[in-house]
């Protein structure tokens, strides 16, 4: 299908983890120029060799605004103008009991890292897609928005700030041509994913699949088709929302999760 975005510029944040290079790989195809950004050098310098020679590569910490500026400054010195925004950066932070285990410097990390980095890139990118017309913004926020776990309580409301910072967003900015919508992932197949059921593995004494299994039954019960998702099954519906063709979506939440939240979707 014609995404109708062919010469339109995408920056993916986050963009070394599968998730975005997968969207990455579905716009390049779709004739987009593409900007990726990550702090990790060496990983996103691997990712971008998984895409054409074309791609413009940006290390940038978003923890200042500096990082998010860097990244607009990449963007202007190629010629292009930013026509679409995909921030996948984040962490999940500190896990345990909310109260004891939970410091505020824990606090601290998760908000400026998973919330403040939206606002930051918001800020960098999103004034010159409200000047020109047009703009498509997808922040990837969780399954945590709707359903938090309690061992997860920083990641649970970093989350859900950004999900309320970007319905706020969408009221002001559409009439202007500017659609903001997020992404609500929930166990997917990924470098995060793994390193939980390594862990999880090894505290059992038990095999990664059977990690993974138990995992399911246990933590996941109403994530009905019993398997991780994959990236890319997250990258199609990232790509829908940024082309040209969701020109009705705006301030949603689409969860991509596998039936994992028990709640209706209202």
């Amino acid at each position: 299908m014609d995404l109708q975005i062919e010469g339109r510029t995408a920056v993916l944040t986050g963009a070394a983890g599968d998730m975005m290079l997968e969207a990455a790989k579905i716009l390049e195809g779709e004739g987009c120029n593409i900007v990726l950004s990550d702090i990790d050098e060496d990983e996103l310098n691997e990712a971008a060799a998984k895409l054409g020679g074309g791609v413009v590569t940006v290390v940038a910490d978003l923890t200042e605004q500096d990082g998010a500026d860097k990244i607009a400054k990449a963007v202007a010195d190629k010629g292009w103008e930013a026509d679409i925004l995909i921030h996948g950066a984040g962490v999940t932070g500190a896990k345990g009991d909310p109260l004891d285990d939970i410091t505020e410097d824990d606090w601290h990390h998760a908000w400026n890292t998973d919330f403040m980095t939206a606002v930051r890139m918001s800020k960098a990118l999103i004034p010159g897609m409200r000047a020109r017309g047009w703009g498509r913004v997808v922040f990837v926020t969780s399954e945590n928005v709707a359903q938090p776990y309690p061992d997860e309580v920083v990641y649970n409301a970093s989350k859900a700030a950004v999900l309320s910072f970007a319905k706020g967003m969408s009221q002001v900015y559409a009439q202007q041509g500017v659609l903001v919508n997020c992404v609500a992932p929930a166990f997917i197949e990924t470098d995060m994913t793994d390193g939980m059921m390594e862990k999880r593995a090894d505290e059992m004494g038990v095999s990664f699949e059977k990690a993974v299994e138990t995992f399911l039954e246990e933590e996941r019960p109403h994530l009905v088709l019993k398997r991780r998702g994959q990236p890319e099954e997250v990258a199609f519906v990232i790509a829908a929302l940024v082309s040209a063709r969701a020109s009705f979506v705006n301030g949603s939440n689409w969860r991509v999760d596998g039936g994992a939240v028990q709640a209706i979707n209202i």
